[in-house]
């Protein structure tokens, strides 16, 4: 301004001179051309001195007039040139130091100026921005540098165009923010700043962010924000959306009055209120909400969040619902009243002792027998208030052993009280204090007089049977080891006797098991009263187990006939005659055994060779007995291992209508038959291993085996018959067979209603209820039940009452004599219209003579099974009748 000043003032002198001295020329030129001497050129002699001195003078004014005007205007040119330089110096100046890089370019794209902020960005050097380069060059010397992204000059300008501009990153990790402006002159400005420090702050922003909203969103508590202004909520965490049932997105931006029923809405506003006046900026209190319909208590903090003017920016608050806490603090005092009547009522006689001084600190009602007073009256007193001096001096020696040993001390011992001497077991236990110093002493007295009797009952029937009071296998183990060490060294000799009980199932089937254990019970005191002191148990169900003494084997002998004579003679039970019978097997020490395990495993072998004879025979051991459960038990192993090496095989026999003769019998299915094929005995009879399997159980396996690939191959028969599966009462035993068949159903895709089950009553006479359940379980999967081997057991007629059978099979003994036996013809006759009046099917097996078929059919019977029709082949052999090409083969009997 100083100069600006300088210079207004110094132009006005020079103009005033140049006009004085302009009117001092001009005034005697004037003057002079006025004068009427003036003369031609020719009479410049004759001028006067006077006019020319004027003349010179006013030539020299105007001279130095005009040189007053040119160094005016040099002077004034000099000083605009140097007020421009120092602009352009400030500008320079002002451009250089900013913190962002700026370049200039004019209207054809040359660089006109470039900034030590953009060069030092860059890494560039003055000296690299040579005259007149243009933007493209500049750019293109940034690429060579390293300094410019693989973006086309086209893109860069565009990009850094627009709104946002463009961000451009250099090595080390640096970003640079570029906007492009276009001048009016068509010229342009770029700037050039350094975001990398921004960004980095920003991303560090966000994280920050992200990281505490995550916090907030996963705190148990329920939290939220509001505007203070309007009330609107703007945040809202995952455990308020819980407890409201409201999402996020639908809370924010609403208040509570939008949200929530006018009740609650309320209370929430009064607590916001009294937060946004308290003193301290914050608001506890505990209030109900409705929610759901139910009402909830929550307690609540609200805190008004002040910015940076120390004025209330938002409300924050924080709640919990403390509905189930307070329900529990209820619960807990509840509880606590519940413990002290239950420490007050149970059994056990309980006192608390204090170490320091033995004073009683409490004592439930139990312990009254035990002091002998009241137990209000018992607290504060010791062991000496209470008991006389011998029995205060035994109790507090007690009380110091455990005391010192820190830990838990049980006796028993006898205690007088009013019911008589009784026998206590206490125990001593102490309470250490956070010192780790013995504190209290809990002392336990418990009646065990009867528990100790119990427990002699119960070591009395750890060797017992439960039923018959005899000693059970454990005890006649034990006998038996007693007896082989009194004879061993000496001649003398003994029997051990296997006896088994014949009819015992069929008085169960018939009378029930309560008159059948009670026919255990009649037979126990005739064995021992014809044992006559001797060692009589019950091994098992049916069988016991006897050592006599004596010459053997006709001391033997002569007890086994006695016990079969015995058992022989008919019971009375309950008003009823029941008969029963006794087979007998025998071993002798030390002939047939040196060790009790196998005197009685060498009787059990001849009491099984005895019963494969006849009911009431009597066995001695004989080794060769060995040979044969030797060959069982190997035979046992290779089922095993033929169930696992697939040595098993599956035969078909057909089931048809039971027409006049078998062409009018027409195939409705198949029964599938389990055959074995042994690589060394050959072709092995069912009737020899199904016993086997049934007896070890491997009936269970193999059942299933038979199950899947006979469903298997039904399924792929084109032509849909039925196909019938025996299960065994053992599969119902163990094991989920009603999971079994229907994840055999779906493996093989076979249709339920194709499957028909044939089960024998022994699957209900083991446990009706739960067999029952499980018939009932398998008909609701859609498969058929059938009833197998009718008429030779005792209770079928009341299993038919009970579940209603889909078919009933007729027994074979009953179809062989037909024609011979007219009470076998009376009892099929009558077995059919029985099925039919319960709406039963009936089908007959064994059918093997066309006269047998055609009394069949004329009696109604619906379906037959039997070499008549086919023998048991592989369903190769019936592959016409199954709907498959090949030639069908059917071998028929003509009777």
């Amino acid at each position: 301004m100083a100069e600006k000043n300088w210079h207004v003032g110094s132009t006005l002198p020079i103009a005033v001179q140049a006009v004085v001295c302009l009117a001092g020329a001009v005034a005697p030129a004037r003057a002079f051309a006025l004068s009427d001497s003036f003369a031609a050129p020719g009479d410049l002699a004759k001028l006067d001195p006077n006019v020319i001195w004027e003349v010179l003078i006013a030539g020299i004014v105007v001279c130095a007039f005009l040189a007053a005007i040119a160094l005016w205007i040099h002077s004034s040119l000099r000083r605009t040139r140097r007020l421009q330089l120092r602009r352009n110096a400030f500008v320079s100046s002002a451009m250089n130091n900013l913190n962002q890089g700026v370049v200039m370019t004019d209207a054809q794209r040359r660089v006109i100026f470039c900034n030590d902020r953009y060069l030092e960005i860059y890494g560039l050097a003055r000296s690299d921005i040579r005259a007149n380069m243009d933007g493209s060059e500049l750019l293109e010397l940034r690429r060579k540098r390293g300094v410019l992204d693989g973006a086309s000059d086209v893109e860069f300008y565009e990009k850094a165009a627009s709104t946002n501009g463009l961000i451009t990153e250099l090595p080390g990790g640096r970003a640079i923010l570029v906007k492009f402006f276009v001048l009016p002159n068509g010229g342009s400005v770029a700037t050039h700043l350094d975001v990398s420090e921004q960004r980095r702050l920003s991303q560090q922003l966000a994280s920050t962010k992200q990281f505490l909203e995550t916090v907030l969103d996963n705190v148990p508590a329920c939290v939220a924000a509001k505007n203070i202004e309007d009330g609107c909520y703007i945040f809202a965490n995952t455990a308020y959306e819980r407890f409201w049932g409201f999402s996020r997105d639908h809370v924010v931006g609403k208040n509570a009055r939008e949200l929530f029923a006018p009740v609650s809405a309320a209370s929430i506003e009064a607590s916001d209120r009294a937060a946004l006046n308290s003193p301290v900026g914050q608001f506890r209190n505990e209030f109900e909400v409705e929610r759901g319909g139910e009402r909830r208590m929550v307690a609540s903090i609200r805190i008004a969040v002040r910015n940076e003017n120390n004025r209330p920016g938002f409300l924050l608050l924080v709640f919990e619902d403390i509905t189930d806490r307070r329900s529990l603090s209820q619960e807990l005092e509840s509880t606590k009243k519940f413990l002290e009547l239950v420490v007050d009522n149970i059994p056990v006689a309980l006192i608390v002792e204090q170490v320091k001084d033995g004073r009683y600190l409490l004592a439930n009602r139990s312990a009254e027998t035990i002091l002998n007073r009241r137990r209000e009256e018992a607290t504060g007193l010791t062991a000496a208030d209470i008991f006389n001096p011998k029995e205060a001096k035994l109790i507090i020696a007690r009380d110091e052993a455990a005391i010192k040993k820190r830990g838990m001390i049980t006796e028993e011992h006898p205690i007088s009280t009013k019911d008589g001497l009784r026998l206590f077991l206490t125990r001593r236990a102490t309470v250490l204090s956070d010192a780790g110093e013995p504190q209290y002493l809990i002392k336990t007295h418990e009646d065990v007089t009867d528990r100790r009797q119990t427990e002699s009952r119960m070591a009395h029937m750890a060797y017992h049977d439960g039923l018959t009071d005899l000693p059970n296998r454990a005890a006649f183990l034990q006998a038996l080891t007693q007896m082989i060490e009194a004879c061993e060294g000496t001649s003398e000799e003994f029997a051990v006797l296997c006896v088994d009980l014949d009819g015992l199932k069929e008085v169960n089937d018939v009378f029930g098991h309560a008159l059948g254990d009670k026919l255990l019970v009649e037979v126990a005191h005739r064995l021992q009263d014809a044992a006559r002191g001797g060692v009589v148990a019950r091994l098992s169900g049916d069988e016991f187990g006897l050592i006599i003494d004596g010459r053997q084997p006709e001391a033997g002998m002569a007890l086994a006939r006695q016990l079969g004579e015995a058992v022989a003679r008919e019971f009375q039970i309950d008003g009823r005659a029941v008969r029963a019978g006794a087979t007998t097997g025998m071993s002798i020490f030390p002939h047939n055994g040196a060790d009790g395990a196998s005197l009685l495993a060498n009787a059990g072998a001849a009491l099984f060779r005895a019963k494969q004879k006849s009911r009431g025979t009597i066995s001695l051991y004989q080794p060769e007995m060995d040979h044969q459960i030797r060959d069982r038990r190997v035979l046992h192993q290779d089922l095993s291992m033929a169930i696992k090496n697939g040595e098993l095989s599956l035969a078909f026999q057909p089931q048809g209508v039971a027409g006049d003769s078998v062409a009018e019998s027409e195939i409705i299915g198949f029964e599938a038959l389990a055959r074995w094929q042994h690589p060394v005995r050959g072709q092995v009879s069912p009737a020899e291993f199904i016993p086997i399997a049934e007896e070890s159980g491997l009936i269970v396996e193999m059942g299933e085996w038979i199950l899947r690939e006979a469903c298997r191959e039904a399924a792929s028969w084109p032509i849909p018959l039925q196909v019938a599966v025996n299960l065994s009462p053992a599969q119902f035993m163990h094991g989920d067979v009603v999971g079994l068949v229907h994840s055999i159903l779906i493996e093989t895709g076979l249709a339920p209603g194709r499957l028909e089950l044939e089960i024998t009553e022994g699957v209900l006479i083991e446990d009706f209820d739960r067999g029952l359940a499980l018939l009932r379980r398998l008909k609701a999967l859609g498969v058929r039940i059938s009833m197998d081997d009718f008429g030779s057991g005792y209770s079928s007629l009341s299993y038919l009452q009970a579940f209603p059978f889909d078919k009933i099979k007729i027994d074979r003994a009953f179809i062989i004599n037909l024609g011979r036996n007219p009470q076998s013809a009376a009892i099929v006759r009558a077995v059919i219209d029985l099925g039919h009046g319960l709406e039963m099917s009936i089908i007959a097996e064994g059918v093997e003579t066309v006269d047998q078929l055609a009394f069949l059919a004329k009696e109604g019977c619906d379906g037959v099974q039997g070499y008549l029709l086919g023998k048991p082949l592989p369903i190769g052999k019936y592959a016409g009748l199954v709907g498959r090409t090949e030639v069908m083969e059917l071998a028929l009997k003509t009777g």
